[in-house]
Parts: structure tokens; C-alpha cells; sequence
């Protein structure tokens, strides 16, 4: 069929939705609401098109043979003027110290129509701010009821922390009972930070604590970093998404103030190290099965509150950011003769849930997303495009590329079975175990590892790790491993990573980016296993032969 876009004759196929038909054809068509794939309430009608003569909104229209439409009339433009206006009369308007300033979608369309405020007398910063949660922050003031928060929390995540409440005016986007967000579903795994177009779902921040530290001479701060920050922090300074970046990150993080810089990649071979032979002492013993990896906090804390008779199921292995934080307070403190009180460790992480995880993990301090350490690096007035790349400082600085694929949905898993079969078979030779990647939600495969076959299953997202739980609950189906990562394509599309315009880029291709980057470099690698890493040997020949240390510094249980 034929229909018209700005006089534009476009070729398009029946129930394909007017918005993706425009964006197919580089034809914008501005929306605050509308989420390919996750929110198609129809809500903020801002979509509004002249269609036929008439205003209907584009995210929920159907194209039909014939039909004219119209994008930037002016009856379309008065209608989105007046929209932004009634919206604007409810907001909270301190633009200049929000979070999502400059990055906030509402204010980029302020922009566009050159709206000029209009009093309509509505009752504003009503709402007292949820910062109850030690991940995200809940600011009712700035929310436009769009639903996305809503909509990626239940039908994405299966948490449904956030909810409508009350009608007409009074509605509101709550928890439910509308408890505080930490006594709320909430597993604090960001997603609903990444989708908000406005200020009111943010990470809960600790920049100010951190550069607190930072200047007190008596602290010896360092830090360490998760592998897709690597993958991700070159966006927030105007380079394409997927850049892949060690070098001046570790640069800026120096010029901040840190001490140290250490890689997160060191902490996965450890993991793979402890949750390999934990997985092969489960399947020779029977007890325990299948094995839930552990590294994901999201997940760590979906599956108690939702499932704690699972909880026998999950790995005793710390995550590598808790394995590593350890390794820095005990081992490397007693190196320096620092005390563990002075030496602090803040994670860089591509995840808020991990500002949850530290009430857990005592080792680490304090935790900063992508986006908190980008704008801690804009704001010392860093030029970080033109820095000189540095190395992560030794003893954490070697790292094998089976712990930078913890980063994709699918790299614990394989990481895992590159370590397993080298166990198994000590003659076999394969490394690449593709059939565990590119997992879009529930991927099952049969692994042959050395003489033995494993049947694994990789999850992504946690509405599709519910189904497979109750799935291995009610006998449907037996796995000998389970990953499960609890953001959509694992740790690169976490709730801390730089906020993408979705309208301009689909999340799907975000991922397939950031994903490419990581496998490129894995595939390069010439350590890929985390048996070659010379230094985690060292430090389980020269200062973890006591089985009972390690266990101590490594395991949560």
C-alpha cells in the first residue's frame, strides 16, 4: 500500500503502526511515551499527526491505503505547543540542577517549538523525593506519567515496582501500597532510568561522597572497573556507540584523584575460577541443581524476594566486583601495611543494582555508574577525547578476555565452559563456545565440555527468568547451569550505562554495538581463559593456598 508522508509517497505494509513507518524513513515524529516494542499506552500525545484532515496519534495508528499525513502542520505544531504547556504547568521546573538536564526529552522539545511557559494554576512539587533506595531515586515531580517506567518494570522485568494510582488529576505513578521504593518489588537494576525521558527516575548519586574522599589525604581510594563501562563511557563524550575505550578512562580516573586503577576483569577470573569448580562438585554430587550464576545483583536479589526456595540454587561465588574489592582490602592492604578503614574501593560500574550489592559486599564503598563518572570527569574539566592512554595498575592490571565477556549475556556462561572443559579434558582445545551467544531471552543449549555434555541455559531480562524458574520448579525442564543477567543482553544495556535516544537509535542495535565491541576484542585476545591469568595464580599459590581464606574472601556463604 501507498500513504503520504509530507507529500513524501512511501511504500509500507499492512498493521505497520505510522511512527515506525516514519522512522524507517528518517521522518521525525517526537513522542515522550512511545517505546518500540515495550510502551505503546498512548499517552503523552505528543505523537500527534495530521492525518486525513484530522489529529490522531501516530504511535497508535494503523496505516491504511491512501492515507495523507502531515508531521509539522501547524495544526499539528499548536496541538504539541499546547500539550508541552499542560505538562510544563505540572512539572517541576529546576531545570538547571536535574540529572537528565541536557539529556532530558521534555526539555529538548521545549526547545524544538520555542514553547513559551503558560500558568494554568496546577499545584506543583507536591511529591516528596523517594531516596530511599540506595539505587535509584524517585522524583514524582518530574514524572509525566508516560507509563515506560511502568511499562519495562512489568512486562520487561516482571518486578512491577511502579504502578498508576488514584485518577484524572490525582494520578500518579506509585509503588505498591505505595511503600518507599527500598520496601517496594524494586530490585534496583535501573531499567526504568534508562526508558524515564525526564529527571524522574535517576541513579541514586555518590559523587559528592566520592569526591569527599577524594581530597581526604588520610584515604587511600582507588578504584575499579566493570568491563562494558569500557564500551560505553566514550558516548557520553560525542564518540560512537560500542567505542571501545581503556586507555583514556583510565587516564581520566587518575587525573580525578585515584590512586589506583584496577580492572573488574581480574575479579571475573577469579570468579570462573570458584564458580567452575563449584558447578563440577555439584554435578558429581547431584545436590544443587542447576546452578544459578551469582554475579548479577538485580537477579541476586529477584530471586530472594521472589523465589528464596531457590536460593540453594545460586552460586556461593561473590560477583568479581565483591571478589576483587576483597582482594584489595585484605591482600593488597597488607602489601601497602594500609589498613582496611583507609583503604577504600569504589566500583565504576555499568549497573545500579551494585549500589544495592555493597550493603552486602563490606569491601566496597561506594559504587558510580557510567554516567556519574563521566560527569565527574566533565566536571574537573577533564578534555577527555584528546587524553593519552594509561595502563590499570598492577597487581590488578592482567586480565584474560573470559572475564571481560562477563559484560554479554552469554560471557559468564561461556567463560564458565572454557574454564570447565580445560578441567574435564585437559587435551581439549575448544574455546569458542558460540552457541551460548547472542541470547535476545531464553536460549537452551546441549555444551559439550570434554567428555561430558551440559545442558546450560542463558537468560536475559528477568520476566524471562521467571519463566524459566518456574519452569525448572515444576520438573518442566532440568539444567545442569542457569545465567541469568537481569538487564535485557546483560551488563552492556545496565541501568547505569549512557542515556540513548530511542526514538533515534532502537535499544536492539544499542546492544548489538556494545556487544560487537566486547566479542571483537575477545576474539583477539591471547589469554582467553582464566587459567592462563599469571596473576590470579600467584596469588592462589603465594597467599590463598588456605582453601578457608579463599572461601572467606570469595563466597557470600
Amino acid at each position: 500500500m501507498i500513504i503520504t508522508i509530507n507529500d513524501k509517497p512511501i511504500k509500507c505494509e499492512a498493521n505497520e503502526l505510522l511512527i515506525e513507518v516514519a522512522r524507517r524513513e528518517n521522518i521525525e515524529i517526537p513522542t515522550l511515551c512511545y517505546l518500540k516494542n515495550v510502551c505503546h499506552n498512548n499517552n503523552c500525545r505528543i505523537c500527534m499527526c495530521e492525518i486525513n484532515g484530522r489529529l490522531l496519534p501516530a504511535c497508535n495508528t494503523v496505516v491504511a491505503d491512501g492515507m495523507v499525513v502531515y508531521t509539522e502542520s501547524d495544526m499539528v505544531k499548536q496541538s504539541r505547543i499546547k500539550t508541552l504547556q499542560l505538562i510544563w504547568s505540572d512539572h517541576d521546573k529546576d531545570c538547571d540542577h536535574c540529572d537528565k538536564s541536557g539529556k532530558c526529552k521534555l526539555q529538548e522539545l521545549f526547545d524544538k517549538y520555542n514553547v513559551k511557559p503558560f500558568d494554568y494554576n496546577c499545584c506543583r512539587n507536591k511529591f516528596k523525593i523517594d531516596d530511599s533506595s540506595p539505587s535509584i531515586i524517585r522524583n514524582n515531580n518530574k514524572c509525566i506519567l508516560c507509563g515506560r517506567c511502568m511499562y519495562v518494570c512489568g512486562n520487561t522485568q516482571s518486578v512491577h515496582a511502579l504502578c498508576k494510582q488514584q485518577r484524572g488529576f490525582n494520578t500518579f505513578m506509585g509503588t505498591p501500597f505505595n511503600f518507599p521504593m527500598e520496601d517496594s518489588p524494586c530490585i534496583g537494576c535501573g531499567q526504568c532510568t534508562l526508558v524515564c525521558p525526564t529527571g524522574a527516575l535517576t541513579e541514586h548519586s555518590e559523587i559528592e561522597v566520592v569526591n569527599a574522599m577524594l581530597t581526604n589525604q588520610d584515604m587511600y581510594v582507588t578504584c575499579q572497573i566493570a568491563p562494558s563501562v569500557r564500551v560505553a563511557l566514550a558516548e557520553e563524550f560525542g564518540e560512537p556507540i560500542g567505542t571501545f575505550d581503556e586507555g583514556r578512562m583510565v587516564t581520566a580516573l587518575k587525573m580525578l584523584g585515584f590512586k589506583k586503577v584496577f580492572d573488574v576483569n581480574i575479579g571475573a577470573d577469579f570468579t570462573i575460577y570458584e564458580e567452575a569448580k563449584e558447578l563440577i562438585e555439584r554435578i558429581k554430587t547431584g545436590e544443587n541443581l542447576p546452578q544459578f550464576t551469582s554475579c548479577c545483583p538485580g537477579w541476586f536479589w529477584f530471586l530472594e524476594r521472589n523465589y528464596p526456595d531457590m536460593m540453594d540454587n545460586l552460586s556461593t561465588c561473590k560477583s568479581p566486583t565483591e571478589m576483587l574489592g576483597a582482594l584489595v582490602k585484605d591482600y593488597y592492604g597488607r602489601q601497602l601495611d594500609i589498613s582496611a578503614r583507609n583503604i577504600k574501593v569504589v566500583d565504576i560500574m555499568p549497573c545500579t543494582a551494585k549500589k544495592h550489592e555493597r550493603e552486602r559486599a563490606q569491601d566496597i564503598d561506594n559504587t558510580l555508574t557510567t554516567r556519574e563518572i563521566a560527569k565527574m570527569i566533565k566536571s574537573a574539566g577533564i578534555d577527555y577525547v584528546n587524553l593519552e592512554p594509561s595502563s590499570f595498575d598492577s597487581p590488578f592490571s592482567e586480565y584474560t578476555s573470559g572475564g571481560l565477556i562477563f559484560g554479554v549475556s552469554g560471557g559468564v556462561t561461556e567463560s564458565a565452559l572454557r574454564y570447565t572443559a580445560e578441567i574435564l579434558s585437559p587435551h581439549y582445545t575448544k574455546v569458542d563456545f558460540e552457541e551460548v551467544r547472542n541470547c535476545k531471552g531464553i536460549k537452551e543449549v546441549q555444551v559439550t565440555c570434554g567428555d561430558v555434555v551440559l545442558s546450560v541455559c542463558i537468560v536475559s531480562g528477568l520476566a524471562n527468568a521467571r519463566k524459566v524458574i518456574e519452569d525448572v520448579r515444576a520438573g518442566k525442564k532440568k539444567y545442569h547451569l542457569i545465567e541469568v543477567m537481569a538487564c535485557p543482553g546483560g551488563c552492556i544495556n545496565g541501568g547505569g550505562q549512557p542515556i540513548v535516544d530511542y526514538a533515534k537509535i532502537d535499544v536492539e542495535e544499542v546492544k548489538k554495538l556494545r556487544a560487537k565491541s566486547i566479542m571483537e576484542y575477545d576474539h583477539k585476545a591471547i589469554n582467553r581463559v582464566c587459567s592462563k591469568n599469571i596473576t590470579m595464580n600467584e596469588i592462589y599459590a603465594t597467599y590463598l593456598q588456605d582453601r578457608h581464606l579463599a572461601h572467606k574472601l570469595f563466597h557470600w556463604k
